[in-house]
């Protein structure tokens, strides 16, 4: 009876014809998955993290009210760079204070390269200031009072990060004078 089928299968083109188009589907299948599958997002800095590091480190000016303040903090933003990597649209999504985002958002509109396509990026900035060497009591007196006084900004929204390519961490440390 074994034999029989084999006989079936070899003499019927429908069948061969069925097995043949199920195998390609298969192969198309599994080629659109894997090409899929090794889809990067959209990083904005050519270089990667890297470059996009050395340029915030090298471009970023913090400016001497958050010195004097020893303001620090986080800062995470959306932002949306157009096909000419033109920042079209910022939004704070948290800021442990209103005095951190001004540099950050000037160094931001500066960041994009020219000709990236339309995406939607959110980017986290963590700003610390350098302590002394020798302990000081009004920088951490100085800090405090910072710390007291900060007023938040938060979402009050959600926030959907499905469209959306979230950067590394940036990390801003300044110096405060001695």
């Amino acid at each position: 009876m074994n034999m029989n089928c084999m006989k079936v299968l070899k003499k019927s083109p429908a069948i061969k014809l069925f097995i043949k188009s199920g195998l390609i589907t298969i192969l198309i299948l599994s080629l659109a998955v894997r090409s899929r599958a090794q889809d990067k997002p959209v990083f904005p800095f050519q270089g990667g993290i890297t470059i996009m590091n050395r340029f915030f480190k090298d471009s970023l000016t913090v400016s001497p009210e958050i010195i004097q303040k020893r303001a620090a903090g986080t800062v995470t933003f959306k932002f949306t760079a157009d096909q000419s990597g033109i920042i079209k649209n910022i939004l704070v999504y948290y800021a442990d204070d209103i005095l951190l985002t001004p540099p950050l958002i000037d160094a931001l509109r500066r960041s994009i390269p020219d000709k990236e396509k339309q995406h939607d990026f959110i980017i986290t900035f963590s700003v610390n200031f350098n302590p002394p060497v020798t302990g000081n009591v009004a920088t951490a007196a100085a800090y405090y009072k910072f710390y007291k006084q900060r007023s938040p900004i938060i979402s009050s929204d959600q926030i959907p990060l499905g469209s959306a390519t979230l950067l590394p961490t940036v990390m801003v440390n300044y110096d405060i004078a001695k």
